[in-house]
């Protein structure tokens, strides 16, 4: 997609090294950011709690702390696929299930693999229908050629859809570019993308794509794998980095991102992320440019990823 905006290249984003757009909603409009919306629209779906629900491998969560999150009102839980406490969740939903949003990633990439999966994952929730599958970090045009291909997976996916057994298809990627060309396919109705205040490339290679489209976006890893609540050696003399809820808080704070998954490792952690519903709140001018500022220096040292 070509965007009318010139690229200024040679300038430094945010610290982070990404180029500098011109798009006035690259970085997030002071009014969303110090006001955040708690609900947005996730067409096909229809109104989430921005605050996201995620378990995976290495976390636990018992049902009984799913079903509380749901008590609190978060209405989109992605599952990790494997066996656990939010699938055990699902399955006592009952007459609830209407009331919340199932997300899974899919691993399969030809039909029948994708036919074997999905049922799988049907009959280990107990739920006739998911209300979001994404794939599973596609990383290259090859993979995606053969999901789309005569016997892919998206052929299943696609009769899914008009079946009513799946409401929405997404892509999970790493590779932002790559992850705009797809939300750009008009094949996949959502897109899950890592951002968080460490890696704000989505600013610049994703945001201005989805929000031309109207293309959801789930964020994941708002705690950069934990290393934004960790120092740095560059960090001010007293500096003590901030708790997990108030990451997510960044991530809130940016109006593209229509979910931003949480994936905490026990009640305790749960419950501590669960007060941003409490105290739904945005950042100011100093909160915002403190975060960014620890995120750079994570970024400088916590590994490889752009």
């Amino acid at each position: 997609m070509t965007f009318a905006c010139p690229i200024m290249a040679g300038n430094d984003f945010g610290g982070v090294g990404h180029g500098h757009l011109w798009f006035n909603w690259v970085v997030p409009p002071k009014n969303f950011r110090e006001r955040p919306a708690q609900y947005a629209d996730f067409p096909p779906l229809g109104k989430v709690c921005r605050l996201g629900l995620a378990t995976r491998g290495n976390t636990t969560l018992e049902p009984e702390d799913v079903l509380h999150a749901i008590d609190c009102g978060v209405n989109y839980l992605n599952w990790c696929s494997h066996p656990d406490g939010l699938s055990d969740a699902v399955c006592q939903l009952g007459s609830r299930r209407k009331d919340v949003f199932i997300a899974t990633q899919i691993y399969a990439h030809t039909a029948e693999e994708a036919k074997r999966e999905i049922n799988g994952y049907l009959a280990a929730m107990r739920t006739d229908y998911l209300d979001a599958l994404t794939f599973y970090y596609l990383e290259s045009q090859h993979e995606w050629e053969t999901i789309i291909s005569n016997n892919g997976a998206m052929r299943v996916l696609d009769k899914m859809k008009s079946d009513g057994t799946l409401r929405a298809i997404g892509v999970t990627s790493h590779q932002r570019d790559f992850g705009a060309k797809l939300a750009s396919s008009g094949k996949v109705d959502c897109l899950m993308i890592r951002y968080n205040a460490a890696h704000r490339g989505a600013e610049a290679d994703i945001f201005p794509v989805t929000k031309t489209l109207s293309i959801p976006v789930i964020s994941y890893t708002g705690t950069r794998w934990g290393a934004l609540l960790k120092g740095t050696p560059d960090d001010p003399k007293d500096f003590v980095p901030p708790p997990a809820p108030d990451w997510y808080r960044f991530t809130l704070c940016h109006p593209e991102v229509t979910v931003s998954l949480m994936a905490p490792n026990g009640r305790l952690e749960l419950d501590e992320n669960l007060k941003l519903l409490e105290e739904w709140r945005g950042i100011n001018s100093s909160e915002y440019s403190m975060l960014k500022e620890h995120g750079d220096r994570v970024h400088k040292y916590a590994g490889t990823f752009p």
